[in-house]
Parts: structure tokens; sequence; C-alpha cells
């Protein structure tokens, strides 16, 4: 079981760029998907969340306007699109599963995924941006 992220790069402040998030070993519409992100010194963040099944989604107030999860269920791969990226956007970005149950017993949908009940964690996936 396992999720890899790609993607990840060096952008300018403006700029767009995609990451993805393969899944492996598990089935990809039992799970609901996650981003987060960590910049150096700070502590993880959460962006957004998705089931897969119904595609019921959050997003953080860092996330909406800007950010945005998708999937492609056939490759089993989760999409974060950034958009009008800046400097302090520059992180660590990782995706994580938790499972579809405790997505939905837990409301994650209102309130995001907390990252201490993610089940999978991809490896990371370094954005910088440049001003």
């Amino acid at each position: 079981v396992q999720l890899v992220e790609s993607g990840g790069g060096l952008v300018q402040a403006g700029g767009s760029l995609r990451l993805s998030c393969v899944a492996s070993g598990l089935n990809f519409a039992d799970y609901a998907y996650a981003w987060f992100r960590q910049a150096p010194g700070k502590e993880r963040e959460g962006l957004t969340c998705m089931s897969i099944r119904d595609f019921l989604t959050y997003r953080s107030d860092v996330a909406k306007g800007r950010f945005t999860i998708s999937s492609d269920i056939p490759k089993t791969t989760v999409f974060l699109q950034m958009n009008n990226l800046n400097p302090e956007d520059t992180a660590v970005y990782s995706c994580a599963a938790v499972p579809l149950a405790t997505f939905l017993t837990n409301n994650y949908v209102y309130r995001g995924c907390p990252a201490n009940t993610m089940a999978i964690w991809g490896q990371g996936a370094q954005v910088t941006v440049s001003s």
C-alpha cells in the first residue's frame, strides 16, 4: 500500500503547478484523500480533502480560490491543482489517505481531515515558489 506524489518543482510567483498522487495496493474508492503541506519551521497544514465515491470536498481557507483537489479514478490518482502561487506557498506537499468510513463518520467534509487520523502517507513533494 503506498501513495506516490509527483509534480513538485520550482515555479515563479503567480504561476501554477499540479501535483499528482498515485495510490496503489488499496481499494481506491474506499478512501478519502487529503493534501497537506509543511513549510520550513512551521507546523503541518491541512489544505483539502475529498471522498472518492461521492466527491464530498473540504477546502481550508488557504485552499479556497486557489487550490483544487480532483481525482482520476481509473488511474487511482488524486491531483492538487495550485494556481496563483506565491512564495509563502513554498513547502513540502504530501498526500494522505483515510478510510472513507472515518471521513464520513467524523464529518471531515465540514472540518477537514486531521493529520493524525490519516492511515497512509506519501513521501512528499517539494514546491518552491520564487518571487
